[in-house]
């Protein structure tokens, strides 16, 4: 099965020597949206992620622009129901669909924090905001597909005569992926998704939480692609490689000294962030070279778990979690735009040719 390599860009250059741990902030640069987009279609990615935070840059004007200075480049839109009524985020990402020929997809994150909720006037609890994130996304998929004007009446929103003329360019439609670790978010899921994404944790841990939502998703007829999240640091020699992951270390501490330990505050109210600060507290080497202290001292946040290596032993570290169906490899590094052209050169081509050799034997044998 082919593999998808997933990117991420921002909207202005980091400034953290290095260890950038968040590319989502700030002011629009557009030089830089343009080049960071640009190299990621040079580094040979399927698409890359537009994030999303509750004082950040809107993602479907960022996308806009990045699809028109690329020609390949797919793009995952971040988006929090709730804000927008489904039936104008349905019209909205069907028009982009057209403008960008095709290359448009939503990353549903319903919302992990209350404080990023509440900054955009949602009060709503976790588990009653996933049950508004089924319904936001039964109307959104009505919306794509219905050939005639509808009424819904819901728990959360009520339309009459909801349609719209703009269909999705897609011939399947506008995937839709989605983030959330908890079992509220799991069932919306299992009920919605295309793909599933997970966070970068041991593959024990993946592979029996695929073994959950497909289980899950079983009894809805559908069985979700599966991406995994991980930061891939990279050097001519391992022992370069762990160097340079100190370094990074190091830096974090310096420049993140509020997110920093175990103090008041640093507790995360997100599941998978939660369950990331676990897996860095039982050790700081999973596996061969899954690497959790810099997720250990961000509380999980950004997914921050890390392989390690020279792009060889990279490589096959993401085969690993290819091999247990993470079929999406979300892939970014601390050096934001360096790294994507580094994994361009050195560890895209490596991840590809084995994938496709295995593909190549898979057909011989059958």
């Amino acid at each position: 099965m082919p593999v998808e390599i997933i990117g991420m860009i921002g909207v202005k250059p980091e400034g953290a020597d290095g260890a950038a741990v968040h590319v989502i902030g700030g002011a629009v640069d557009t030089a830089w949206v343009r080049a960071f987009a640009q190299a990621h279609e040079k580094a040979d990615f399927d698409r890359v992620l537009v994030g999303y935070t509750s004082t950040s840059a809107e993602g479907f004007a960022v996308t806009g622009y990045a699809a028109a200075h690329t020609e390949r480049l797919s793009y995952l839109i971040a988006h929090r129901p709730g804000f927008v009524a489904p039936t104008l985020t349905a019209r909205a990402a069907a028009t982009l669909d057209h403008v960008t020929s095709g290359r448009v997809a939503l990353h549903i994150i319903t919302g992990g924090s209350d404080a990023e909720q509440t900054r955009d006037g949602d009060w709503l609890d976790h588990d009653t905001r996933y049950r508004r994130t089924d319904e936001y996304l039964t109307v959104l998929r009505r919306m794509w597909t219905a050939p005639e004007p509808f009424d819904h009446e819901g728990e959360f929103y009520r339309f009459a005569r909801a349609f719209s003329e703009v269909k999705p360019l897609q011939p399947d439609g506008i995937p839709l992926y989605f983030g959330g670790a908890s079992g509220a978010a799991a069932g919306v899921a299992a009920k919605h998704c295309d793909v599933y994404a997970l966070w970068g944790e041991p593959l024990a841990a993946v592979k029996q939480r695929i073994a959950d939502i497909h289980e899950q998703a079983a009894a809805f007829g559908r069985h979700p692609r599966i991406s995994v999240s991980l930061r891939p640091i990279i050097a001519p020699t391992e022992a370069e490689a762990w160097e340079r992951a100190r370094r990074i270390l190091a830096r974090v501490m310096e420049t993140r000294p509020s997110v920093v330990g175990e103090g008041p505050g640093i507790r995360p109210q997100a599941v998978g962030a939660r369950r990331l600060v676990e897996f860095a507290r039982e050790s700081e080497v999973h596996d061969k070279r899954l690497w959790t202290p810099i997720a250990g001292a961000m509380g999980g946040a950004g997914n921050t778990t890390a392989l390690v290596g020279t792009p060889d032993q990279v490589a096959e570290a993401l085969l690993d979690y290819y091999d247990i169906g993470c079929t999406t490899l979300l892939i970014r590094g601390f050096d934001p735009l360096n790294d994507a052209l580094d994994y361009g050169r050195e560890l895209i081509p490596l991840v590809r040719a084995e994938v496709a050799r295995r593909d190549r034997a898979a057909v011989v044998r059958a």
